[in-house]
C-alpha cells in the first residue's frame, strides 16, 4: 500500500526540529535554542538512519546534533516553520537493503538535488511495517552555513505532485 504524507514542523504548533530529529532517530539531543534536552534512546530505535546533502556540503551537515541545531539559529520567527517532514511505507516484501535503496534514490532525486538537507530514519516494526521517516531542511546552502532566505519553489503545488505521484 502506498503512502506518502507531508507535512511542516512549526513552531507555533510547538514542535522543534531538534526534539523531531531525536525522536525518530532514537537519539539524545539537546535542542541549544530552549537548553531542553530531548532523550529517545529508551524507544524501540530505527534499523538504520543517514543524512543525505548535496554535494560540496560542510562536514557539520551529516552530524544530527549540528543540523538541527543549525536549523533552529537560522529561524528567527516564534512561528517558524523549520522543516519539512515525510512519511514514506515500503513495500512489506522488499528487503532492508532495497527499501534503503528505494528511499536514498527517491531522495537524492526530489530533495537533494533541490538543494535540501535530508535525515532519514529506517523503521520496520516486526516486518509488518517498513517505513522511512525523512525530515528536509527547509532553506538551501548558502556556501558554509544556511541560506538568509527560504527557497519558496519548495512550496508550489507543483512540488507536492513531483513528490507524492498517484
Amino acid at each position: 500500500m502506498y503512502r506518502c504524507e507531508v507535512k511542516i514542523i512549526k513552531r507555533s504548533s510547538g514542535r522543534s526540529s531538534v526534539a523531531a530529529a531525536a525522536y525518530r532517530s532514537g537519539e539524545k539531543l539537546t535542542d541549544e535554542r530552549t537548553g531542553q534536552v530531548h532523550d529517545f534512546t529508551r524507544r524501540k530505535t530505527p534499523i538504520a538512519t543517514e543524512i543525505l546533502t548535496p554535494d560540496g556540503a560542510p562536514a557539520w551537515t551529516r552530524d544530527r546534533a549540528q543540523l538541527w541545531n543549525r536549523v533552529e539559529a537560522a529561524e528567527t520567527r516564534r512561528d517558524a516553520q523549520t522543516a519539512r517532514e515525510f512519511l514514506l511505507s515500503l513495500p512489506r516484501g522488499l528487503p532492508p537493503a532495497a527499501g534503503r535503496d528505494l528511499v536514498r534514490g527517491y531522495v537524492r532525486e526530489h530533495l537533494v538535488a533541490r538543494g535540501m538537507i535530508v535525515d532519514v530514519a529506517y523503521h520496520d516494526e516486526g516486518g509488518e511495517n517498513p517505513h522511512a521517516h525523512l525530515m528536509a531542511t527547509m532553506r538551501p546552502l548558502d556556501g558554509q552555513d544556511f541560506a538568509a532566505r527560504k527557497d519558496r519553489t519548495w512550496n508550489d503545488r507543483e512540488r507536492m505532485a513531483e513528490w507524492r505521484p498517484g
